[in-house]
């Protein structure tokens, strides 16, 4: 998917001004999520204008939006288990989008299909890994100091 590649490389290098410094932006899932949501919505106005795809648009827009919207959440908690959980909803959205997109084909087209998949596959391979890493990650508490 050499298309899907560039096309968010180029994408990006200018992160969306809310994100520019949120240390979350440097989580490659993050950014893949965003970048999905970001060209979907072309895809969502597409499926909007017919009337049997109205909510395969409503569904998709859902997924898109959920992954990434879990995956910030998730980056934000500081235990384990919790990030564990939000990561866990973020891989099974990215699954559903990618459903959606399927079920999209007969009105996006193939191509179009393929390079919005491509991502959102990679959002699914980085949270396989991801996961069970954080399952193991123990969170260092701050040192308390010494009552006087």
């Amino acid at each position: 998917m050499v298309g899907a590649e560039i096309e968010f490389e180029r994408w990006v290098e200018q992160p969306p001004a809310a994100f520019a410094s949120d240390p979350v932006w440097r989580m490659r899932a993050f950014q893949l999520a965003c970048f999905a949501v970001h060209a979907g919505w072309s895809d969502v106005r597409c499926l909007m204008r017919v009337p049997c795809g109205r909510s395969l648009a409503d569904q998709l827009q859902r997924a898109l939006g959920s992954t990434a919207a879990n995956i910030a959440e998730g980056y934000s908690r500081s235990s384990g288990a919790d990030r564990v959980r939000l990561f866990e909803y973020a891989l099974g959205s990215a699954r559903e989008s990618l459903v959606w997109y399927e079920s999209a084909r007969p009105w996006l087209g193939a191509e179009v299909v393929a390079r919005r998949q491509s991502p959102v596959g990679r959002i699914v391979s980085l949270l396989l890994r991801a996961i069970p890493a954080e399952r193991t990650r123990i969170i260092r508490r701050a040192p308390v100091a010494p009552e006087r």
